[in-house]
């Protein structure tokens, strides 16, 4: 009869977690965060759209260089190099945890920036998010 009590809360914030939760509202809530967040890299700039929407305990993974921290992405992104640059990005794929917390992105983007004499270098490649909830309902970047 113990274990039965002591499992009690558990089963019912699992069953809670699920039975609240719509997936296609949370794929819906994660793709315009995805689209307001390149809306932000295009009208402000990179430096200020990746820090905005990371976690506070964010890590991007550029090269085999770990940045970690809303700080440090910010500080990674204003360097000269970053200054004049432009990326796309859409989302091919979104999918959601069972309890609807913590989602995945991936999909292509196409990275825009000027050279030394001033034509445009374009690189594509794929993009890799990792999405979690934060307790104000947004959603912010823990891996990207």
């Amino acid at each position: 009869m113990k274990t039965y009590f002591m499992f009690f809360p558990i089963i019912i914030i699992l069953v809670s977690c699920k039975s609240n939760m719509n997936k296609d509202n949370i794929i819906r809530d994660i793709v315009a965060t995805e689209k307001a967040f390149e809306q932000m890299a295009k009208e402000k700039s990179v430096a200020e759209a990746f820090s905005y929407f990371a976690a506070d305990s964010a890590v991007i993974l550029r090269g085999s260089q770990l940045i970690k921290g809303k700080d440090n992405i910010h500080s990674y992104y204003s360097q000269e190099g970053y200054l004049n640059v432009s990326v796309t990005w859409t989302p091919d794929c979104v999918e959601v945890s069972d309890c609807g917390t913590m989602a995945y992105t991936y999909g292509k983007y196409l990275w825009v920036k000027a050279n030394h004499l001033g034509e445009k270098e374009e690189s594509t490649g794929y993009f890799h998010t990792v999405w979690e909830k934060q307790p104000d309902n947004s959603w912010r970047h823990v891996w990207d």
